[in-house]
This record gives structure tokens, sequence and C-alpha cells, in this order.
């Protein structure tokens, strides 16, 4: 049975001890790069009399392809979804709206136009932006 290895090199793009992970991405997520360095922190750390099952690998990096996969049809879901919540914001403009506004009060008033941000439409109402989440009756 071979022995557990620890490194203490910067695999992850940081500083690391046995036992510490740290992600050098920023985003939060194992990009391909995160993934070849730790494949070759295993392959440089294998014992030789031992090596890696080829077809071990070979499972890891179709399981690493099927992760990929799903991260991007994530990411293109998400845009699809930020196009049609924009979309139906562009709708309300010259009408009506009611709202919660931070405090949670009811407020009313005609949508003058919209913006795009990262989280979703924002309405441009008197002056104000509003997120289109906040909206509870369109008249």
């Amino acid at each position: 049975m071979p022995n557990p290895v620890s490194s203490t090199s910067p695999v992850f793009g940081g500083p690391g001890s046995p036992g510490t992970v740290e992600r050098a991405d920023s985003s939060g997520s194992w990009g391909g790069d995160t993934f070849l360095r730790l494949l070759m922190a295993q392959m440089t750390h294998q014992d030789p009399l031992a090596p890696t099952d080829s077809a071990q690998m070979l499972t890891q990096l179709a399981q690493f392809a099927n992760v990929e996969g799903v991260n991007k049809l994530n990411t293109q879901v998400t845009a699809l979804n930020l196009g049609q919540d924009f979309a139906a914001a562009v709708s309300m403009i010259g009408k009506s709206v009611t709202w919660l506004d931070d405090e949670g009060a009811t407020r009313t008033g005609i949508v003058q136009g919209v913006k795009p941000s990262p989280t979703g439409a924002v309405l441009v109402i008197d002056g104000e932006d509003v997120p289109s989440g906040f909206v509870q009756r369109v008249e």
C-alpha cells in the first residue's frame, strides 16, 4: 500500500503546507490551470515503484471535463436568465410599478428606463435605481 504524499510546495499558487489548500483564482472555482497543477503535483510525488493507474487518470480527466462542461452550461443559463430579466424590465418602461424599498416601505412610480447590471436589470423610477426583483406589481 503506497504511503500518502504531502507537499509544502505552492501547488495552488500560494504558500502551502500539508493539509492546506489555497485557491489561486478569485472566483472560487477550480479552473483548468488548477487541475493541471494538481495533476502535475500528483505525478511528481507518485511512488516510482507503484505508478498511478492510467485508468484512474483517465477517470479523473473525464470527471474534470464533466465539471467544466457543467460550469460552462451554468454560465450560459445565467446569461440567458439575465437577458430575459432585462427584456421583461424593458417592457415596463412607461408603466406604473409598485415596489418595496430598502426599508420595506411600499412605493409607486413610473418606470423611465432600464440599466443592465451583473445581478439583473435595474429600473430607473423617478431618478432612483430599483432592482427589478423588488417590483411587486405592474399597472
